[in-house]
């Protein structure tokens, strides 16, 4: 028993140690205070996922062509305005996209970067609505492990980068994506109006590719961070590659099974009839035509990807937490942080 109340003790030292060295600025702002709120949140999403099917399971599919509009409208704007601050700013400050420290003071351009990323953030959360979407309209097929696991891990994820460096070079990969997010909102609010407008759309492979090679980039620059060295916590910078790694193999393979192994089928056809269309993160997204479901008993299973979801979140989260969890008196863990 007294083992136990002391590994207690000590993950409470570890705790209140990690919240002594966040980002004094944001304590107080909206969801930041404490991660339950957001591991909650999550919670939320995945549960929303294993029961939302079922719930469907004997109900017609809900049309929302409106709301679509309108939501995917409001997405590229808001992922416009957090681009263009973070790209207006960030070049007044004159900030380097191979490493720029977090100025952690008042400042109160630093303050506008930290707030634009403090709406990243809370993006990630808005964008659950995508599964929603699927979800009332029966669109399930597009539930893939890719699609969980992208729109559950970059919120909680991105809730320990504003606790802890809202600033430096949290911005790059913050607004690159951004600017990714409103050229694939745009396609999706187009193609919500439907095959009148959806034959026009031809750019629609482009996206995973500006995406491969968003990834690829963030990745690369978090490597050389690594080697040469950065004024910038070296745990970030870890999580950062992993991250994208995972990204670069998962939406890699997306591309070739959607598009390459498509176009040989297309070409192998006798009749030149395509293939399936499938959907993972919403190249064939919240607003476009998706293949036909494949169900059992009238209903997709989702266990599986929500587990396999969480499992791969919490292994990320962990792996992000490491430098709080060195088998060293916590005094000496400051030397971890960088």
């Amino acid at each position: 028993m007294e083992v136990v109340q002391e590994k207690l003790h000590r993950m409470k030292d570890l705790y209140d140690w990690s919240l002594s060295i966040a980002d004094d600025r944001v304590k107080d702002w909206p969801l930041m205070s404490s991660p339950l709120p957001t591991l909650g949140l999550m919670a939320v999403y995945l549960t929303m996922v294993k029961v939302g099917p079922r719930v469907m399971q004997h109900r017609p599919p809900f049309q929302l062509r409106i709301p679509l509009i309108v939501y995917n409208l409001a997405i590229m704007l808001l992922n416009l305005y957090i681009g263009v601050e973070l790209a207006i700013v960030s070049v007044r400050l004159r900030y380097s996209w191979f490493c720029q420290p977090v100025d952690y003071s008042t400042n109160p351009d630093e303050m506008r970067i930290a707030a634009a990323l403090w709406w990243y953030y809370i993006s990630k959360l808005v964008e659950f609505t995508d599964t929603l979407f699927f979800i009332l309209r029966k669109k399930t097929n597009q539930l893939t492990f890719l699609h969980i696991y992208h729109h559950s891990t970059m919120f909680c994820l991105w809730w320990i980068g504003i606790k802890w460096v809202a600033g430096g070079s949290s911005f790059l990969a913050a607004m690159m994506n951004s600017f990714v997010h409103v050229v694939m909102y745009a396609y999706y609010g187009l193609s919500a109006f439907g095959p009148a407008v959806q034959k026009y759309l031809w750019w629609k492979k482009h996206i995973t590719c500006i995406q491969l090679i968003q990834f690829t980039s963030a990745g690369v620059l978090g490597a050389r961070a690594i080697v040469v060295g950065c004024d910038f916590p070296l745990w970030m910078q870890y999580a950062l590659v992993v991250y994208m790694s995972s990204f670069i193999i998962l939406f890699g393979q997306f591309y070739v099974q959607h598009y390459r192994l498509k176009q040989k089928k297309m070409k192998g056809s006798k009749n030149g009839t395509a293939g399936h269309q499938g959907g993972a993160n919403g190249i064939t997204h919240n607003g476009v035509a998706s293949a036909k479901q494949h169900m059992a008993n009238g209903v997709v299973r989702q266990d599986g990807q929500v587990r396999l979801a969480a499992a791969s979140f919490l292994l990320l989260f962990l792996f992000s937490c490491l430098p709080f969890f060195p088998s060293v008196d916590c005094h000496q863990l400051h030397r971890f942080s960088l």
